[in-house]
């Protein structure tokens, strides 16, 4: 059962759980459980992706439930008003207490990873997030993550560069102890699509 935290005919903002896939047609893929949910609760059960989380990652996600609703997320998304907030826990701790990181990145689909490279080039887009030191636990530290571009794997890949992977995150170097992806959608805001007024949602973690 998926939590859903709040719909209209417009739109649903709802927990997406760790392991399952935010886009797709299959039975397990978000969309899918969602209209599942929404006909048993006797609802109009169109579901229209709008961005993603990757499927080892939980959290807050908006799905649209018209295809103007759709277009209009879409825009927030592309002219940045809709934002993103993560809370991720690394191995190692950063030098600074907060910092912005920026880098540019090429993402490999034969390999399923995205790499930190020097100089543009086909396929190569700049990422840039903003993060601040919550809770520092031995060799451990919670950071709160503000994205500011929304590349494939981008918190994962710009952190493990620099020597500091999330905590079960075996595909970019964390130590292979059984753990989970330690990273978290924790808030998100955004425009109504119709409305536009500002909704914003925060899980607590």
């Amino acid at each position: 059962m998926i939590h859903i935290l709040f719909f209209d005919t417009d739109i649903l903002v709802c927990v997406k759980p760790r392991g399952v896939l935010s886009e797709g047609d299959g039975n397990a893929c978000m969309p899918r459980l969602l209209t599942d949910q929404l006909r048993e609760r006797g609802e109009q059960d169109r579901i229209f992706p709008v961005h993603r989380l990757d499927k080892e990652t939980e959290g807050l996600m908006v799905f649209a439930r018209t295809s103007s609703a759709a277009a209009a997320l879409s825009r927030a998304i592309v002219e940045g008003t809709m934002k993103k907030e993560y809370l991720a826990t690394l191995c190692g701790t950063p030098a600074e207490e907060q910092g912005r990181l920026t880098d540019l990145l090429f993402y490999d689909r034969k390999r399923g990873k995205s790499f930190v490279v020097d100089r543009p080039r086909k396929g190569v887009k700049e990422a840039i997030l903003d993060y601040r030191v919550i809770k520092r636990d031995e060799n451990r530290t919670l950071v709160r993550v503000s994205l500011l571009t929304g590349r494939t794997h981008q918190i994962r890949v710009q952190f493990a560069t620099r020597g500091l992977p999330l905590v079960g995150d075996r595909r970019y170097g964390a130590p292979a102890e059984g753990e989970p992806l330690a990273l978290c959608a924790c808030r998100l805001t955004f425009p109504h699509p119709k409305t536009g007024e500002i909704l914003m949602f925060e899980l607590e973690k």
